[in-house]
C-alpha cells in the first residue's frame, strides 16, 4: 500500500482567539492556488487515490477538497488526524491501495517518523526526530509498505516548493 501525508495548505490567520477560531480557519487564496499546483504535480506522476482521510479543522477539509481530484473512491473525516499519532489513527487506514492523510503539523512529522522507524522510539523522540521530516504547508512525504509502525519505507518527501518550479 502507499499513504500520502498531506499537511494542509496556507490558511488565513484566525479571527478571534481560542480553538474554535483556530479550527474555522480557511485556506488562503495563495494557499488555494499553490496546493492546485501540487495536486496536479502529484497528477503529473501518475498519482490516484483511493481514500482521503482528513481532519475536520476547516483548512484541511478544504485541503482534501482540491486533493479530491485525484480521488477514485471515498473521502472521510477523522478526528484523529487533529490529534498526536495514535494506534486508533492507524486502525482507520485500510492496509492497501492508495490513500492519502491531510492533517496538521507536527502530528503528521511524528506520525511518519514512527511509521518509518517504528515503537522503539518513545513519543519524545519521535516528536524531536519529526523536526527533521519537517512537512511545510502543502507538502506531501509518500510511503509506501505496510502501516504499522516501522513497516513504511519513505519513497519521497517533496516540499510544496517543488510542485510550483
Amino acid at each position: 500500500m502507499e499513504l500520502f501525508l498531506i499537511r494542509h495548505a496556507l490558511a488565513l490567520p484566525p479571527e478571534g482567539a481560542g480553538e474554535e477560531a483556530d479550527d474555522a480557519r480557511p485556506l488562503s487564496p495563495k494557499g488555494v492556488r499553490r496546493f492546485r499546483k501540487a495536486v496536479k504535480g502529484l497528477q503529473a506522476l501518475r498519482v490516484s487515490l483511493n481514500l482521503i482521510l482528513t481532519s475536520p479543522k476547516r483548512r484541511a477539509l478544504e485541503t482534501a477538497e482540491i486533493l479530491s481530484a485525484l480521488l477514485e473512491g471515498d473521502s472521510r473525516v477523522t478526528p484523529h488526524l487533529a490529534l498526536p499519532p495514535s494506534p486508533t489513527l492507524l486502525e482507520e487506514i485500510p492496509r492497501e491501495g492508495r490513500v492519502a492523510l491531510v492533517g496538521h503539523e507536527p502530528y503528521l512529522s511524528e506520525l511518519l517518523v514512527w511509521l518509518l522507524m517504528g515503537d522503539f522510539l518513545g513519543t519524545s523522540a519521535r516528536g524531536r526526530l519529526g523536526e527533521r521530516f519537517p512537512l511545510k504547508k502543502g507538502g506531501v512525504a509518500w510511503l509506501k509498505g505496510e502501516p504499522v509502525p516501522g513497516r513504511m519505507f519513505l519513497k519521497a518527501l517533496f516540499p510544496p516548493r517543488v510542485f510550483r518550479l
